[in-house]
């Protein structure tokens, strides 16, 4: 019966190239785009302006979706205002309340009362 160091292949043998040559070919690099100066914004950076319930919470300045919804986990972290047996559900103090309609909301459906209170 064979052994297995008799049924390994045999090794390539070794040539005196060296490794860089066996490389492939560096890709040219692909000149990146510049922006054009009046280039608009797509939607997620695209400033929106917050209604007066939402504006009592993140301010009155026009943000973007993504700094709406940062500001209002500020408020909510600062307030306490998560649900310690349960972190994804929020408990809305008075200032929530005018913006998601209810006394709880997960974090799933926030963005979704966000949207309600944001203009362009």
């Amino acid at each position: 019966m064979a052994t297995k160091t008799e049924k390994a292949a045999p090794k390539a043998a070794k040539t005196d190239e060296p490794k860089a040559a066996k490389a492939a070919p560096a890709k040219a690099a692909k000149p990146v785009a510049a922006k054009a100066a009046g280039a608009k914004p797509n939607a997620l950076q695209q400033p929106l302006k917050p209604s007066a319930e939402l504006g009592a919470i993140v301010g009155t300045a026009a943000l973007a979706r993504g700094e709406v919804v940062s500001k209002v986990w500020e408020y909510i972290k600062k307030h306490n205002l998560q649900n310690p047996e349960n972190k994804r559900e929020i408990l809305a103090d008075d200032k929530l309340k005018k913006v998601f309609g209810k006394d709880k909301c997960s974090m799933f459906e926030m963005n979704k009362h966000l949207a309600a209170h944001l203009k362009s």
